[in-house]
């Protein structure tokens, strides 16, 4: 049962100041980049989904808060959680992630949000560099599995400035969500694998059909930014 006034949220959490900040997300990017989401509508409207999505760029996580229809809780790395923000993000529902130690605290947290029928959100490879999404994690893949949430699979492409280029003027930046995946039932590492497996090849298809789509070349008379 959802906890009153924390519905799908992490102790502590300020439901009206996710909120708030969710829907700011939702426009300020606007004067900077021109974002295009694509099949918004396979996010499942309910129900408890672990978001899987690549990392390229600072600005994913806070695109994707925004950008998602539905409160998000997002597992951040620990670094962030300085100055302003390290009131901020407990405040709007974020969790720290320590990399450096074994730390249980926030996955188990992270467990109790899915339980309540909310979104938890993981940047599984843990990198921004060429090998995305090559060496997935399984802790989406054990959040699913523990709590009976699918995994969503999502792909953010325009984010990062290429090596070399200069200052780029509102780039385009494509999120394409994918086609959400049962949640994993099958027992042991293997079943955990096989399901770390399946989100990871899933996710990188959309990563590659994007990537496609933007080296077709534009039709004469066509605004790139449509395709």
């Amino acid at each position: 049962m959802s906890r009153s006034g924390q519905e799908m949220l992490p102790p502590g959490a300020l439901g009206w100041l996710h909120d708030l900040a969710r829907w700011l997300g939702t426009w300020i990017f606007v004067p900077f980049l021109r974002v295009r989401v694509q099949h918004g509508d396979r996010v499942p409207a309910d129900g408890p989904v672990v978001l899987v999505a690549n990392h390229s760029a600072f600005v994913d996580g806070p695109l994707l808060f925004g950008m998602i229809r539905r409160r998000v809780v997002f597992l951040v790395k620990d670094e962030m959680f300085r100055g302003p923000l390290r009131v901020l993000l407990p405040a709007i529902g974020q969790l720290p992630v320590r990399r450096d130690v074994v730390d249980r605290r926030p996955l188990l947290a992270a467990q109790d949000v899915l339980r309540d029928g909310g979104v938890v959100a993981v940047f599984p490879e843990g990198t921004r560099g060429s090998g995305e999404v090559a060496a997935a994690r399984q802790g989406a893949a054990w959040l699913a599995r523990s709590a009976g949430a699918a995994l969503l699979p999502v792909a953010v492409r325009g984010t990062r400035r290429p090596d070399g280029a200069g200052r780029r003027f509102r780039p385009r930046v494509d999120v394409l969500v994918g086609e959400p995946l049962p949640a994993p039932s099958a027992p042991g590492r293997d079943g955990l694998a096989a399901a770390t497996t399946d989100v990871t090849v899933a996710l990188r298809a959309l990563i590659d059909q994007l990537d496609e789509r933007d080296e077709r070349p534009a039709r004469p008379g066509r605004d790139v930014s449509e395709k």
